[in-house]
């Protein structure tokens, strides 16, 4: 007997990055079972089939409709909810998947993946209306969930103690990574790496959407301390999406891009991504706050040494670093450059 599993792929639409590349990776993994059947939902309409590529140009216009239109959020949830319920009519599922905050209603076993509470930490990085859902309608979701799954041992308590659930309700289910991320010689990359202008172990690498959570200022200002020469034969590649107050780095930025010094790749692919980490010096990833952080994770997996802080769930991921100031950075960063 078949079980047929709703996963809400919605994250889908838009181009991969953590949650999406969590459905896909999660998605592939189960399909692997013969007892499961999945049926995935877009938002708008269900299949029994993966999307492989984003919707074309669905961040841009999305956005557009939140900015035009009042309560967008609570709108689009209502519009949802509806061709949720009619393709769960047809289709019966047993169990429904949510691996976002925003679970929908359903009368069967639900599971729901909290990757992090930054909307707690950092609530200024959420558009006001939709922090505004996520504070109505969480609490009530985490009540109706049978399990929900956490990233890291870290979650998992936080969410326990924010919200006063019992452990076993908790399930930690830590991430791995994709199998494309793996070591690579100079040979294997080199066509990518001459297309993109880099060059094998010739570049700092830090991934992450631009906002002040990821730390970047501090990477930025750790780099500025090198010597010049240095800076010049080792630039620092910076990999992700402009974000929540990504204006505030954009001085430092500026300078050390015309220096060129820095630059700046914005959105990679997962082919692009594993390309340049497998190929970077190290990876710097100093964030304040992580679910799991799985760039450190696809770092060590390609073989790539790794500079993280030892803030929330990265000691879990990476093993706990020494405490390290920007000065001991520095000095770290130019013995693995003249290593």
């Amino acid at each position: 007997m078949n079980l047929n599993v709703a996963l809400n792929s919605k994250a889908l639409l838009a181009p991969r990055t953590g949650i999406g590349n969590y459905v896909v990776e999660l998605a592939q993994a189960l399909q692997q079972d013969p007892g499961l059947r999945l049926q995935y939902f877009y938002g708008l309409r269900w299949q029994d089939t993966l999307a492989t590529a984003a919707m074309p140009g669905y961040s841009s216009w999305a956005g557009a409709v939140k900015r035009a239109l009042p309560w967008a959020y609570s709108a689009r949830r209502i519009v949802e909810q509806r061709c949720f319920n009619r393709g769960a009519r047809k289709l019966h599922p047993d169990v429904y998947h949510e691996p976002t905050l925003w679970p929908l209603d359903f009368d069967g076993p639900m599971v729901m993946t909290l990757h992090d509470l930054t909307h707690i930490h950092y609530p200024q990085t959420q558009p006001k209306d939709r922090l505004k859902e996520i504070e109505r309608r969480l609490p009530s979701a985490l009540g109706r969930a049978s399990r929900i799954l956490v990233d890291s041992e870290f979650i998992g308590k936080e969410v326990r103690q924010q919200f006063g659930l019992s452990g076993d309700k908790v399930v930690v289910a830590p991430l791995g990574c994709s199998t494309i991320f793996q070591p690579r010689s100079a040979d294997q990359l080199a066509v990518r790496l001459q297309a993109m202008g880099l060059g094998y172990r010739r570049f700092i690498l830090a991934v992450g959407t631009l906002e002040p959570r990821k730390n970047l200022l501090l990477t930025l200002r750790a780099h500025a301390r090198l010597p010049v020469a240095l800076r010049a034969r080792f630039p620092l590649l910076v990999v992700g999406m402009p974000g929540w107050q990504a204006d505030e780095f954009s001085g430092a930025l500026s300078e050390a891009v015309s220096a060129g010094h820095v630059r700046l790749a914005g959105y990679l692919d997962q082919q692009d991504l594993a390309c340049v980490t497998a190929a970077a010096r190290f990876l710097v990833f100093p964030s304040w706050y992580e679910g799991f952080g799985l760039p450190v994770l696809e770092a060590m997996a390609s073989g790539t040494p790794v500079i993280a802080s030892s803030s929330a769930s990265l000691p879990e991921v990476a093993g706990p670093p020494p405490s390290m100031s920007i000065l001991g950075m520095t000095s770290g960063w130019r013995s693995i450059c003249n290593a």
